[in-house]
């Protein structure tokens, strides 16, 4: 985790940290004990976690079932997420779920099997999400992969633990303007192509 999120991010509790915990599915949170770190996790009265960062790395998790439920009986305060580690799991798309954490800003989903690079656009809801890992998925061997994320993203700053320049977001304006077409000429050549005209002889 490194120094740059801690700082990208106002998190000054420790995580709740459920990493290496052989997590199926979310439910399993409730039945689990987090791991202890360096500084205590401090709770309400209520017996919630204060924290801001969810730890929930090199789990066996296929999806997100439930996960706004378990979050919300484990923090106190879960509108407030700010960094969320979900990398080397098993899951094989981006669950809108995540979207819903709008303060979220350290975003890791590095090391699963993320098969559509068009996954990425539900992330384009998050107006501070900042710094985002997803390395180690199908979807890394997509052509124009990174130019795609940072167009599509272009709040970022960090993608997979590297800092995003100037030199990055102009290759990714670049391919933009290459590769992705604007809406309407998309609509009119989808409709040439179902509604032929007369063949020329």
């Amino acid at each position: 985790m490194s120094r740059q999120d801690y700082m990208n991010t106002s998190v000054q509790e420790p995580p709740l940290d459920y990493s290496f915990r052989s997590i199926h599915v979310i439910q399993d949170l409730m039945s689990e004990e987090p791991r202890t770190g360096l500084r205590p996790l401090r709770h309400s009265k209520s017996g919630k976690s204060l924290t801001q960062s969810l730890w929930l790395n090199n789990n066996v998790l296929n999806d997100l079932r439930d996960f706004s439920h378990v979050i919300s009986l484990l923090l106190e305060h879960p509108e407030n997420l700010a960094w969320i580690d979900l990398s080397f799991n098993d899951l094989t798309s981006i669950d809108p779920v995540l979207t819903t954490f709008f303060n979220l800003s350290v975003l890791y989903l590095h090391g699963n099997s993320i098969q559509r690079l068009g996954e990425v656009n539900k992330l384009a809801v998050l107006p501070r999400l900042r710094s985002l890992t997803l390395h180690g998925n199908p979807i890394e061997e997509e052509k124009g992969y990174r130019q795609y994320v940072l167009c599509t993203l272009p709040r970022i700053t960090t993608l997979d633990f590297s800092g995003v320049t100037k030199a990055d977001r102009a290759t990714a304006e670049v391919w933009k303007r290459m590769n992705i077409k604007p809406k309407k000429v998309q609509i009119k050549q989808n409709a040439l192509l179902r509604f032929p005209g007369p063949q020329q002889s």
